[in-house]
């Protein structure tokens, strides 16, 4: 690997695609001939490398992007890769047939494992050329999204707000604030809905057609296969979600009541869900530096690991955690694999968040740099509910070092996040039954989408009260969600792992080294097992098995009343 240097400072090149386009044909050329199984192997690694590099650099670019998508040089990148990445994936679908095809098989699953030839078989199941031009608009429309909300320009008071910052407000003891927050930001989504619901409306025939053009019945089981989920299907996702209807939305309706005990109301409305405390939630003690130093300090007691992997994402800087104009919203973690490094992107707003995302993204980048060693771009990352039991995991496996962040409000804290595990569940099987609804019913207009919405969120969050926040009362609080947007059924990924995390951190109460070591193992084996058997690895029980969500939910709510009954 090149010598590392800080992220401003590495080195970004557009790819040549003349160059890239010989490189791939003479791949192509030499697989078709090749006489052996060691020089078959020699081109695998060769694509495996220029895949690496291709991969480094568009990550590069998309950072960029997302650091300031006014930036128009960041743009001007960004729409290059839109623009012709569907080639690329084009010459790797070429490349992949005759990997597939060659007479050396054997010889490359014995070499690179049979996951990664099934992971090549169903990338070829969900391309052909004559998509190109739909991925470049698919992309177009996903830009025009993220430009949207990443320029939202909301004043209250004298003070401009975005979507992230926001958030500040919406934690405040003073109703009043809160409710003007929330309401303020429901008005800028108003004021955009028409393109948002075109451009919701485009990328949904779009995907459609896409899944149509290659034989799927509809974009459901392309997407399936694209992400990769060879070991369950949509009725396993069905029977995961009908136990949390069952088991945890009794559950999180008495936490919201009791939440409005708390909070001295008499019941909950929008703009009182994101405060859980009458004198606040808990907020980290210090600033953005002040929290990363005491991150450092944390990582370096967790484990040998974790000190060298904190360390290097602070010397390098590969990190960007502070919410500015033009940013785009969220957090995510990405890598570069040429220089076998990841990096970190969040939106800090002076809320519990703050730490939660740091803990969260961080899994993910210490997954990545546990798994910088694989030279199979397959294996770097695993499917994205295997990433979620990474991210979600630390954020419990570090809940010995909170009190650094939080002082006296530490067990407000804690008693704040797991509760916060348990109650996001309904939610994301709400997002993920929506999705399987929208993409069954694709002609549906934008109104009989968001009464879709309105009528899950009676079910999966039948304490939600929207009669103050009309234009919420439509059924329009999806569209805030990003992952609808641009990726269509992840979210259900978040509560499969949620489900594993806390087992995680159910046994890290029990013995926290020996959670910390399957923990460690499950990073280590990076995306080389698929999910069922990456849960078996980091000894879990299935999220799909009959009485596992129970299990956990109830050691979960157990516990939260023995230490924290004050608040229930």
């Amino acid at each position: 690997m090149p010598e590392l240097t800080t992220f401003s400072e590495l080195p970004y090149v557009r790819p040549d695609l003349t160059r890239l386009e010989s490189d791939y044909t003479r791949i192509i050329n030499g697989l078709q001939d090749a006489a052996t199984a060691a020089d078959t192997l020699a081109l695998v690694h060769q694509w495996n490398t220029l895949r690496s590099d291709i991969g480094t650099m568009h990550s590069l670019a998309e950072v960029h992007y997302t650091q300031n998508v006014a930036d128009e040089h960041a743009k001007e990148e960004k729409n290059f890769y839109d623009a012709h990445m569907p080639t690329v994936i084009e010459w790797n679908t070429d490349v992949a047939k005759k990997v597939l095809s060659s007479p050396h098989r054997a010889a490359i699953a014995d070499a690179c494992g049979t996951l990664f030839l099934d992971r090549l078989e169903q990338s070829d199941k969900t391309f052909a050329p004559e998509m190109k031009e739909m991925l470049i608009r698919e992309s177009d429309l996903m830009n025009r999204y993220n430009e949207i909300t990443a320029s939202a320009q909301i004043e209250i008071d004298g003070v401009t707000y975005n979507l992230s910052s926001i958030g500040t407000l919406q934690i405040n003891p003073d109703r009043s604030i809160r409710e003007r927050a929330v309401v303020a930001q429901y008005a800028f989504l108003q004021e955009h809905s028409a393109e948002l619901d075109d451009i919701f409306d485009k990328l949904v025939h779009l995907r459609d057609e896409k899944a149509k053009l290659l034989g799927f019945p509809s974009y459901t089981e392309f997407r399936y296969i694209e992400f990769g989920r060879i070991d369950y299907t949509s009725d396993d996702v069905e029977k995961f979600r009908a136990q949390v209807r069952e088991h945890v939305v009794p559950l999180a309706t008495v936490f919201r009541t009791a939440q409005a005990k708390r909070l001295g109301l008499d019941s909950i409305h929008l703009y009182d869900e994101k405060l859980h405390f009458a004198d606040g939630n808990p907020i980290a003690e210090g600033d953005h530096d002040w929290i990363v130093e005491r991150a450092q300090r944390m990582y370096a007691d967790l484990s040998p690991e974790t000190h060298e992997f904190f360390d290097l994402m602070q010397k390098h800087e590969l990190m960007d955690l502070k919410t500015r104009d033009n940013k785009a919203t969220g957090g995510y973690c990405t890598s570069f694999p040429t220089f076998g490094v990841p990096f970190i992107f969040a939106n800090f707003n002076k809320t519990t968040h703050d730490v939660e995302v740091l803990t969260h993204e961080a899994g993910h980048a210490f997954q990545a740099y546990r798994s910088r060693i694989y030279s199979i771009p397959e294996y770097r990352w695993p499917t994205a509910e295997a990433c979620e039991i990474h991210s979600m995991g630390m954020e419990f496996l570090t809940w010995p070092w909170m009190d650094l962040f939080f002082g006296s409000q530490t067990d407000k804290f804690r008693f704040y996040h797991l509760q916060g595990a348990l109650v996001f569940l309904p939610y994301g099987c709400a997002v993920d039954e929506f999705q399987h609804w929208v993409y069954a019913n694709v002609d549906a207009t934008p109104a009989e989408r968001n009464a879709k919405w309105k009528e899950l969120e009676s079910i999966y969050m039948p304490w939600r009260d929207l009669s103050d926040v009309p234009y919420a009362n439509q059924g329009t609080q999806w569209q805030f969600q990003r992952h609808i947007y641009e990726s269509p059924f992840y979210y259900i990924d978040y509560a499969l792992a949620q489900t594993c995390a806390l087992q995680f951190w159910k046994r890290s109460q029990e013995d926290r080294q020996l959670a910390l070591k399957d923990y460690l193992k499950i990073c280590d084996v990076g995306g080389s097992q698929a999910f069922l058997d990456i849960v078996k690895t980091g000894n879990l029980k299935s999220p799909f098995d009959e009485g596992t969500l129970k299990e956990i939910v109830d050691s979960s709510y157990n516990w939260l009343k023995r230490h924290y009954g004050h608040y229930l």
